[in-house]
């Protein structure tokens, strides 16, 4: 969930390099026609691969797994394969295979073969509606070979029609021709081998875990599809197999099970509206949060959609109507919102379409306007056949939603006085918060400090010019465990809520947010790892927009000082301090380990964690929102038998134990 951002001088935007600008008539003037330049073939992705892939680091040298992987799951959805196996090898390679009807050879009417076109040319494929596939996760056909172009190496063979064809690149250039290879001898399908290149990349590590975590999101969204992750780095190789004939009911399953369901069995939608399908399972829980996972064409629309607005209205319209027709709402009674019927909701809808309209080529949201009445439908009929058939698990759904708009009215109630009592104070900000005289929330940063103490040593080590202290103390609220009203009441979360500017709930608005880099930091002990949990469960329930955007970090205080007399050198853990000392090779060494923040006088604390030059952050991220879901809700949730078998698990992968 995080990732390392490496130590960082303090900006200096209003800073030049002093040379000032270059006069006109100067040499700058060879600036001409000639200085303009095309970049043929693949060269742009490699000359500007972010602009494809995201980034060099290690989401982006995944991201070429999931382009390859991808077209095997279009045959999929196109009806032609039912096998896919993703192996990682001990170079570092790649190999995917398939069982699909293998990609087309024969001249192209470029003069090239239909092979080396597909991975050499940009938007080039059978997804630009010339029949190779009714629907596609590939919009833009720049899949494979921008795979090609970032790989120092790629082979790729294609069994099809009797024979098997292949033909091999190098950073994107064929350095062989399509040739025949031999006999398929019944088989059919497309291998794809590729080394990503270390001159692109700052990482060629694989992780299994992010790669087992996409196929089997793969696996549920189509099922019937056998889908295997072989990982031969190390001996004996390492292998899961997906497979679920019960696809997103299966999913829904899945996300829920460290929860208390409402009904036992989810509600299933499956329906075609003209040309698009539509698949759709839901079920309740006993939590007070809401998991709705939305997917076109096998992408996961994160920012929502079209198909997200129309599933929410039928949900919305669908319970109130029976509401009202089995007597749970009377007359006088008022609707229950949007927000009072997805407490405790966990949903998964996907919908297949031929012509899919996203929002820019990350491919975050679904905008074709014909899909919202399509699933408003369908979800619609597929509900209320549920209810009709179910009247006993409809009287618990809305027993559950009537709950959360009581809870709901309760929690307005609390934020109006907290509203209240800050406008008779002035709006004055909470009493403890040591706020900084920057008033640009770009350049704010606000330390949010376990204990009192410590909170004192941030305040006075702080550059007071930018950087703002919140203490906290005592044990903070789990709002796993909570609804908003008593989140609100809250001695220790309150505070916070008014510090950072920005609301909570309904009223959030991360254009009032005070700071953009908030920072928590806590003892690098277990206390401070359960302070930092409760924290990152709070932003991750009601403020993911502060997640979603890059505003949370996390500080990396030290737990060992090591001294000379004469110099002092600062180490996080055990590792680094022998290290430290290894190469010092003094022998009257003072070794220091701090029991907490507090041991810390103000010089040290900014010297090791708060000077923007030296310290260590990370930045908190979220690369699965189902999984993180899963793990907060394991690790915080009520379920006592989950958090027990995720520590017996999870016990023997602890390198560093603090007793």
């Amino acid at each position: 969930m995080t990732e390392t951002m490496r130590p960082a001088a303090r900006r200096r935007d209003e800073v030049g390099d002093g040379a000032g600008p270059k006069r006109r008539g100067s040499k700058s003037q060879g600036y001409t026609a000639e200085s303009i330049q095309v970049l043929e073939g693949l060269e742009a992705v490699r000359r500007r691969p972010g602009m494809y892939i995201g980034s060099t680091d290690g989401r982006g040298l995944h991201h070429l797994i999931w382009e390859v992987v991808d077209n095997s799951i279009d045959e999929a959805m196109a009806g032609h394969a039912t096998r896919i196996e993703l192996r990682l090898l001990p170079d570092g390679s790649v190999r995917n295979v398939d069982d699909g009807r293998g990609v087309p050879v024969g001249r192209h009417k470029t003069g090239k073969d239909a092979l080396e076109v597909v991975h050499t040319v940009l938007h080039s494929g059978g997804k630009f509606g010339g029949g190779g596939y009714k629907v596609s996760g590939g919009l833009h056909g720049v899949g494979v070979s921008v795979v090609n172009a970032l790989s120092e190496w790629m082979h790729v063979e294609t069994a099809r029609d009797g024979k098997v064809w292949g033909q091999s690149y190098a950073r994107g250039k064929p350095t062989s021709p399509v040739r025949e290879l031999g006999r398929s001898e019944g088989r059919h399908g497309t291998t794809t081998h590729f080394m990503p290149d270390a001159e692109v990349f700052e990482t060629l590590d694989w992780s299994f875990d992010a790669i087992t975590q996409r196929l089997r999101e793969s696996a549920y969204l189509n099922k019937g599809v056998w889908i295997a992750l072989v990982d031969e780095r190390e001996a004996p190789p390492h292998e899961k197999s997906f497979y679920f004939e019960g696809g997103l009911v299966s999913f829904v399953r899945h996300l829920n099970k460290d929860k208390e369901t409402i009904h036992q069995r989810p509600i299933y939608v499956d329906r075609q509206e003209g040309t698009t399908t539509i698949e759709v399972a839901l079920q309740y829980n006993d939590s007070y949060s809401e998991n709705v996972f939305a997917f076109a064409n096998n992408i996961n629309t994160v920012d929502g959609g079209t198909h997200v607005t129309g599933f929410r209205a039928a949900l919305t319209t669908c319970l109130n109507d029976w509401a009202r027709r089995a007597g749970v709402l009377k007359d006088s009674d008022a609707n229950l919102s949007g927000d009072d019927v997805r407490e405790g909701l966990t949903a998964v809808i996907s919908v297949k379409l031929t012509e899919p309209q996203f929002e820019g080529q990350t491919k975050a949201k679904l905008g074709n306007a014909e899909v919202k009445g399509q699933v408003q439908t369908a979800v619609a009929e597929g509900i209320n056949q549920f209810l009709d058939e179910n009247p006993g698990d409809g009287r618990a759904i809305l027993q559950k939603c009537l709950t959360a708009a009581r809870a709901r009215e309760a929690a307005r109630k609390a934020r109006d006085l907290v509203i209240r009592k800050g406008a008779l104070e002035g709006m004055a900000l909470p009493g403890k918060l040591a706020d900084c005289q920057e008033r640009d929330p770009a350049r704010s940063e606000l330390y949010i400090v376990e204990g009192d103490s410590a909170g004192g040593s941030a305040k006075q080590g702080r550059d007071r010019r930018f950087q703002a202290i919140l203490p906290m103390r005592g044990k903070l609220l789990n709002v796993e465990r909570a609804r908003l009203d008593r989140i609100l009441g809250s001695e220790n979360v309150r505070p916070l809520i008014i510090a950072l500017g920005a609301g909570i709930g309904e009223t959030f608005d991360i254009a009032k947010l005070r700071y953009h880099r908030i920072i928590l930091l806590a003892d690098a002990d277990v206390d401070g790892a359960h302070i930092r949990t409760l924290l990152l469960t709070f932003f991750f329930r009601h403020m993911p927009d502060v997640i979603e955007n890059g505003y949370l970090y996390i500080a990396q205080p030290p737990l060992y000082r090591i001294s000379t007399g004469k110099v002092t050198q600062y180490a996080q853990d055990e590792k680094q301090r022998d290290r430290i000392i290894r190469e010092m090779k003094v022998k009257n060494l003072t070794v220091q380990r701090f029991k907490g923040l507090g041991e810390m006088n103000a010089d040290q604390l900014w010297e090791t964690t708060m000077n923007p030059g030296t310290r260590m952050l990370l930045r908190a991220e979220v690369d699965d929102a189902a999984e993180a879901d899963l793990i907060f809700s394991k690790l915080m949730g009520e379920k006592v038998g989950p958090r027990r078998d995720f520590i017996k698990a999870e016990a023997r992968k602890v390198a560093n134990l603090d007793i």
